[in-house]
């Protein structure tokens, strides 16, 4: 769990997570929907009362979010937590302006008068509009489905197998030598029906997946205390995320285990808990530059802070700065080919990987979604953006990576699943570190900081590794490096092949005022950035 999880899960509690007119439900009503020709219904109702008020576009997302919760301390249950948001988004244009609206009540009248209403917004906001919206071409798709490929609904596991994992897994890391465990299970299913002026009637179901723990171990005599989250990456899976497929394992030079689209919680609550308490008389590292080899579960993280929320549209033009700011990746650098890293950098974005948490056929503004370059061969050639922004860098059509956590907000530009290439020439996690004569290896995501134009970064991790002449030589502690973006990925020297690629990723990351959350994936192979200055975060000044 990385510190942007922490702050919201510890910051807000449970019921900041929870969205908009939200209710408790029973565990068996996690699993129904609604039927698909009710939804087609409210859907016609919206769409024919804006058009009869004047609107020129509107579009209309029936949603049935559905979210559990287990979360567990030790040999105890601290909370379960099932909850419903169902309800109508309506987003209309009429005089050249956006306006929205949005009900919990299913009832066709009350859907056609909140579709009144969004077009009444428009009309008003076209009074001070500067230039009228311009979207970019959609063609209808009539009436289609898409289903998450899940093997297993976790909705549908029972309560008791739940608690029982994660029990087990508290019970495995005390047996293993940690002080106190905390471990949590996070299940999504987002049931979206959309439909739109344009001719689509499009029917999805999202599920997502996401696994946390957190291991301490304690030295009773001083009272120091380090800690081990896990290694498990949400996914855009069902329950099949947790057989602990040994196929999905990756096992690092050093011994340890790292996780692809299969996780063995408690085998990893195991290794936690050893490493919690080697971590308590490892040496602490002497600050340098050194050479770093960088694991994907510990990789997507700066991957998602200093590319994915940089090369955002709406940051790059100035139009969103909550959550960390806008973006030094200026449009004037894509015209001028600007360097964002070296020839061996590929960077690109999607919404279509299996397992992913931003994988989905369509997006909350009706485009099929697909997959696109962000930095090719080091030079910046694209950003992400949607509908009314794709004129703005001389596109034709959204990249489909629009998105709204909830039927009461409003759809906007959000981070697509954006991802580093893995190497073209096969390599070896083992064979990339035997030509480091200094450096350190880094598993696991931790804490980060970044400036307003994500352009000055430092990054930290769960596990460090000292390299020494092709070798591993042992962990150390108190580790972050210090980055600027372009430097970052102008040093980085290999890439391990496509066999090493796997996904991490951000199950709630924030955006927007009022704030929004989403999901979604980074991934990578393990990669390897030279010269990269290093700190030691238990230094003290003066």
């Amino acid at each position: 769990m990385h510190r942007r999880d922490f702050l919201t899960i510890s910051g807000v509690g449970l019921a900041g997570l929870m969205l908009p007119y939200s209710r408790s439900i029973a565990a068996q009503e996690l699993v129904s929907g609604l039927d698909v020709a009710l939804k087609k219904a409210i859907a016609d109702a919206a769409l024919n009362a804006a058009t009869a008020a004047g609107a020129s576009y509107c579009d209309v997302r029936v949603g049935r979010y559905l979210q559990q919760f287990v979360i567990t301390r030790e040999d105890k249950v601290q909370n379960v937590v099932n909850t419903e948001s169902t309800g109508v988004g309506i987003r209309v244009i009429a005089n050249g302006a956006w306006g929205f609206a949005a009900t919990r009540d299913l009832g066709v009248a009350a859907v056609a008068e909140a579709a009144r209403q969004a077009t009444a917004i428009a009309k008003a906001n076209s009074r001070f509009q500067t230039a009228p919206v311009q979207l970019a071409k959609v063609t209808g798709v009539g009436e289609v489905s898409w289903k998450a490929p899940v093997k297993k609904n976790a909705m549908a596991v029972p309560l008791k197998d739940k608690v029982d994992l994660l029990l087990s897994v508290n019970a495995a890391a005390i047996k293993a030598g940690a002080d106190f465990v905390n471990s949590t299970l996070f299940l999504v299913n987002e049931q979206k029906y959309f439909a739109s002026t344009d001719g689509s009637y499009i029917d999805q179901d999202v599920h997502r997946i996401w696994a946390p723990f957190t291991v301490t171990a304690i030295d009773k005599a001083s009272g120091k205390f380090r800690t081990r989250d896990g290694l498990s990456a949400p996914m855009g899976m069902g329950y099949e995320y947790l057989d602990g497929d040994a196929s999905q394992k990756y096992v690092s030079p050093n011994g340890v285990v790292n996780y692809g689209k299969s996780y063995d919680m408690v085998e990893d609550a195991v290794a936690a808990a050893k490493q919690a308490r080697e971590k308590l008389t490892a040496p602490s590292v002497k600050p340098g530059k050194y050479d770093l080899v960088l694991d994907p579960s510990h990789l997507w993280l700066t991957i998602h802070e200093n590319v994915g929320h940089p090369l955002e549209l709406d940051r790059v033009l100035g139009y969103e700065a909550n959550y960390a700011g806008t973006s030094f990746a200026t449009l004037d650098k894509r015209e001028q080919g600007f360097r964002y890293g070296n020839e061996r950098v590929n960077l690109f974005a999607d919404k279509i990987q299996e397992g992913s948490l931003g994988g989905v056929a369509y997006d909350d503004e009706g485009v099929k979604t697909k997959q696109w370059d962000l930095v090719k061969d080091g030079i910046l050639v694209n950003y992400q953006a949607i509908r009314d922004q794709a004129h703005i860098i001389g596109e034709k059509e959204s990249h489909g990576c629009c998105y709204a956590d909830s039927w009461s907000s409003v759809q906007f530009q959000r981070m697509a699943n954006v991802s580093l290439a893995p190497g073209k020439e096969k390599l070896s996690v083992a064979d990339m570190i035997k030509d480091v004569e200094k450096g350190i290896y880094i598993i696991g995501d931790g804490s980060f900081s970044i400036d307003q134009q994500r352009y000055n970064a430092q990054f930290g991790g769960q596990l460090f590794y000292e390299i020494k002449d092709g070798a591993i030589a042992g962990m150390i502690e108190d580790v972050a490096y210090q980055i600027r973006t372009p430097e970052f990925w102008n040093a980085c020297s290999a890439i391990c092949d496509e066999s090493d690629y796997r996904l991490g990723g951000s199950f709630f990351d924030g955006k927007g005022q009022p704030g929004q959350v989403s999901a979604v994936s980074h991934g990578s192979s393990t990669a390897r950035f030279d010269g990269m200055n290093v700190i030691n975060t238990a230094r003290n000044i003066g």
